[in-house]
């Protein structure tokens, strides 16, 4: 199980960025964050198209499957999604790792149980600015 953000887990942290420019502001071969949104498709196509990890924030199973088809390396979901969510990155054989945003360490023996992929504390994401 992937684990970010915790304090005994040594573990990279992911850059969330909000438009292209911010992407010289990260560290290099960093994993950038962004949130799936129609209006951030061009974004999106310039990680891929550049080979550049990133992380897709997804809110439902349609976006979950949008983040898988535009090659994101993860798929961050609400904890409500997760067992939804790895169900399909199962069934479907994504490459990205589904990690469930949680607050509490007592929420990784439950995403555990769910075989989620991973899970990520919100320290582990790094705001960007252009």
């Amino acid at each position: 199980m992937y684990i970010f953000g915790h304090r005994f887990i040594k573990s990279s942290s992911f850059y969330h960025i909000s438009d292209i420019d911010a992407i010289k502001n990260s560290p290099s071969s960093s994993t950038l964050y962004i949130d799936f949104s129609e209006d951030n498709l061009d974004i999106i196509e310039h990680l891929s198209l550049n080979h550049i990890a990133f992380a897709l924030g997804a809110m439902n199973i349609t976006e979950i499957i949008y983040a898988s088809s535009l090659h994101a390396s993860y798929i961050l979901v609400p904890r409500e999604l997760a067992n939804h969510a790895q169900t399909i990155a199962n069934e479907y054989l994504f490459d990205a790792k589904i990690l469930v945003r949680i607050t509490d360490e007592s929420e990784i023996e439950t995403m555990a149980l769910l075989g989620v992929d991973g899970v990520i504390f919100s320290n582990a994401v790094i705001k960007i600015n252009s």
